[in-house]
């Protein structure tokens, strides 16, 4: 279980969280979603010690840790792979940042390669494919950190709508298959309702958790469950409401 206690981030007078608290299941799926600028990346850069926080604790499996960075695989909106490096080596980056074995490294990466359908594309640069295959890389890259917890900020927020749907079924595999403890973050309401387990609304600043919402419709999920319409229709109203109270 990952555990946020009591996180405080101020950036001069503008207050991002105060007392913060968040609980995320191992295993299980948490999103966030609030309004635009609410404080969630910023939440994610404290959480792995890029931006320092003023006040809290984080807890990993029941341990203190002052921050993720050794702890979680972090995938974000922009797939920041290097362009001179191939597909494939930028996949094996982690195994050579922690020195791992690169002989198992590497068939682990053509096995994933081949599982995410990017076999073939193992010598391609990054501008020579599509965003949704550097997405996929991408993912393959978070997955060879082997870590248990999983970060997610906007992964798929530079796609377009039919390739976003189809990733969006791989990140299920994180959870489903690969077992991880995954916390993301999302502006699309729909994409959060077909993944979450639970769905985590936002206040505007300073953030706080205005609902936690458990979903326990099974997955895949389809959009047009009126179970999952009518969630979407209450959380918009949430949003809205957010909207309107916020104090810029």
């Amino acid at each position: 279980m990952l555990k946020i206690s009591n996180l405080n981030k101020h950036f001069a007078d503008l207050r991002v969280f105060e007392q913060f608290n968040l609980a995320v299941p191992s295993c299980g799926f948490t999103v966030l979603i609030g309004p635009s600028g609410c404080g969630k990346s910023t939440l994610f850069d404290v959480l792995m010690g890029a931006v320092p926080k003023d006040r809290g604790k984080f807890y990993w499996q029941n341990e203190s840790v002052a921050n993720l960075a050794s702890k979680a695989a972090y995938m974000q909106q922009n797939d920041l792979l290097l362009p001179w490096f191939s597909l494939l080596d930028n996949a094996l980056l982690p195994a050579r940042i922690v020195g791992s074995n690169l002989t198992k490294a590497n068939d682990k990466a053509l096995d994933l390669f081949r599982r995410l359908k990017l076999n073939g594309f193992e010598s391609y640069h990054p501008q020579e494919v599509s965003g949704g295959m550097r997405q996929r890389c991408a993912l393959v890259r978070t997955l060879m950190f082997e870590h248990d917890l999983v970060l997610l900020d906007e992964p798929l927020s530079a796609l377009d709508a039919i390739t976003r749907r189809s990733l969006q079924s791989l990140l299920l595999l994180l959870q489903v298959e690969f077992h991880k403890t995954i916390l993301m973050i999302t502006h699309d309401i729909e994409e959060a309702l077909l993944l979450a387990d639970e769905l985590v609304v936002l206040t505007h600043r300073p953030m706080s958790i205005r609902e936690k919402l458990v979903l326990e419709i099974p997955k895949p999920r389809q959009m047009s469950d009126p179970r999952l319409v009518a969630i979407k229709d209450q959380v918009i109203q949430q949003l809205e409401k957010e909207l309107n109270n916020a104090a810029f």
